[in-house]
């Protein structure tokens, strides 16, 4: 387990680069499932990292969409899911959700509970927490 403590707000930045560094995000085919509780945070810590990869355009929380997709600068496909409304399986296959895990591209699924027997065993975990104005971020392999 790796932890990674994000002491202000303003550390987001500093912590996605630690993030990138721990994961070698800079190869494809990294699959990230993030855990933690409603307004931990899972969604601007994915932000962060999305920016500090190199993608250009706005990343949004992608909470009614289900997916949102992102390149980077160096042409990495990003699929970011957050899976807080899916309530079944067939809606996860609806969507195409294997094609996507199967893809060659990094993937940062929020609220992965329903999804975890789709899940390959790369899966990284990533639980974030709060502490007064402090957040932890445990990776596990």
């Amino acid at each position: 387990m790796e932890q990674i403590i994000i002491e202000k707000v303003n550390d987001i930045y500093k912590a996605a680069k630690t993030f990138i560094r721990i994961n070698k995000l800079d190869l494809q085919n990294n699959i990230f499932a993030f855990y933690g509780e409603m307004g931990v945070g899972k969604t601007t810590f994915i932000k962060a990292i999305c920016k500090e990869l190199g993608v250009g355009t706005e990343v949004t929380s992608p909470s009614f969409s289900i997916v949102n997709e992102h390149i980077t600068q160096n042409n990495t496909m990003i699929y970011h899911f957050d899976l807080y409304r899916i309530e079944k399986i067939p809606e996860l296959l609806d969507i195409g959700f294997e094609e996507y895990i199967n893809s060659n591209a990094i993937i940062f699924i929020e609220w992965p509970e329903i999804a975890e027997n789709m899940l390959p065993d790369k899966t990284v975990n990533v639980n974030i927490t709060t502490v007064g104005e402090k957040r932890y971020v445990e990776i596990f392999n």
